[in-house]
């Protein structure tokens, strides 16, 4: 009997995907375990393999067709012989090709400027409320004119552009001696959208890029992040000179295994170890609740073509250095030719982003929801530092910034936590006790 392949959901949050390639044409026999399909979500590529043996009996979806919903059916599977033009699935629309396709939502994204949320209905004065669009109330507050006075005309009587635009304000008259309305309210300024910020640059060279499923998840979380999350900052100056030194005896011992430590590693495992010695800002934001974690699983940032992946190093306090460094290189390879599995970047607690490489000196990392805090770290730096003996002497010095999500972790919390780092980097030989 003919059955529906469907739009399979390979994380737990994908809602959509690109079917970017067909591995299999109609009238192929497949087995179950062949691999069907490769199908692309916003961070990466995998293979979709086939459940069931039987004939390709009719392909749905084209390939290179974005925003497939997952449940949707892509394809036609049955046995040889077997008729499968009348199958129900070919009678429900497929979407169009990535050619024509509008652009689908992305999850958890704020409306864009192109549709922007209707602003609240300003009340009237005996306690109704005044439907109006954004423009028609923009014009009546630059115009001075009260909607409450106001027919509209629109659907369901909703005031519009037309029924303000040739109005003008009231002409003055004597106080009265009863209180005057209530003032209506002026809808919030919202961003412009992509067809007036293009007018802005007519006249001038540029570049149109549009944006793929990586680049929108990318701006809904970060938009998400920077508008819910309470982002406070924890700054600190660390004296690396100790941990250079450390990581060059180890390395020419390790050279034989060919393995490298960079300082990122000392990093990473610092932080593994300041979780477990601050256990309490091994923590998440769950929206009602704090999930606090027992393992110490540190996500890192790996910068690539179109933006950026954050791979998590589980149990990373219980791996030695070289593991680390292993699994590190293992990860940001597979990143950046988005072969990761989506187990290999969500979850942990904490992230690292260092720019120290190029060259910067310090900054902010924004949180990546839903993890607690992240340690931006900057470069090593040669600078004049007073040591205890009151002697001036130079030291490396590497500024590293802690963003914290206050919801979770309370300022002396994430002091604690920024100490403990600390610590462990001045302090390296410690960290392999």
């Amino acid at each position: 009997m003919a059955t529906e392949i469907l739009m399979p959901a390979l994380s737990p949050t994908m809602e959509e995907g690109t079917l970017a390639k067909w591995l299999v044409k109609e009238g192929d026999t497949v087995q179950a375990g062949d691999l069907l399909a490769e199908i692309e979500t916003d961070k990466a590529t995998m293979e979709f393999e086939a459940v069931e043996e039987g004939v390709i009996g009719k392909i749905l979806v084209p390939e290179g067709t974005e925003g497939v919903k997952v449940n949707t059916a892509i394809a036609i599977i049955g046995e040889a012989g077997e008729d499968m033009s009348a199958s129900p699935a070919t009678a429900a629309p497929t979407p169009t090709a990535s050619a024509s396709a509008a652009p689908a939502p992305v999850a958890n994204a704020v409306p864009t400027a192109a549709t922007p949320t209707p602003a609240p209905a300003a009340p009237k004065a005996d306690g109704a409320r005044v439907f109006a669009s954004p423009l028609a109330r923009r014009i009546a507050a630059e115009k001075g004119i009260d909607l409450t006075q106001v027919k509209g005309t629109g659907p369901h009587g909703r005031i519009v552009k037309a029924d303000v635009e040739g109005g003008k304000a009231p002409a003055a008259s004597a106080p009265a001696a009863t209180a005057a309305p209530a003032p209506s309210a002026v809808a919030l300024p919202t961003s412009l959208g992509a067809d007036q910020i293009k007018k802005i640059y007519e006249g001038r060279a540029f570049e149109e890029v549009a944006l793929d499923g990586m680049r929108k998840t990318v701006a809904a979380r970060l938009t998400e992040a920077k508008q819910t999350i309470p982002h406070f900052y924890l700054r600190r100056d660390i004296r690396i000179d100790n941990l250079l030194a450390f990581r060059g005896q180890l390395n020419a011992q390790l050279a034989a295994r060919d393995v490298k430590l960079s300082v990122n590693d000392f990093i990473i495992k610092a932080c593994a170890l300041a979780l477990q010695e601050v256990p309490d800002a091994n923590a998440v934001w769950a929206g009602d609740r704090i999930l606090k974690l027992k393992p110490s699983d540190v996500a890192v940032a790996v910068a690539i073509e179109g933006g950026l992946f954050t791979p998590v190093l589980k149990d990373a306090d219980q791996k030695s250095l070289s593991r680390l460094s292993s699994e590190m290189k293992d990860l940001a390879a597979r990143a950046r030719s988005k072969k990761l599995a989506p187990h290999e970047y969500q979850g942990g607690s904490f992230a690292v982003s260092n720019l120290g490489m190029f060259g910067v000196d310090n900054f902010d990392a924004v949180i990546n929801p839903p993890h607690g805090a992240i340690l931006a770290v900057g470069a090593g730096v040669k600078k004049p530092v007073v040591s205890e003996d009151g002697a001036v002497q130079v030291a490396t010095v590497m500024s590293v910034t802690l963003s914290v999500d206050h919801r979770a972790i309370d300022g002396a919390l994430g002091a604690e936590l920024l100490a403990a780092i600390v610590r462990n980097l001045e302090n390296p030989m410690a960290m392999l006790a």
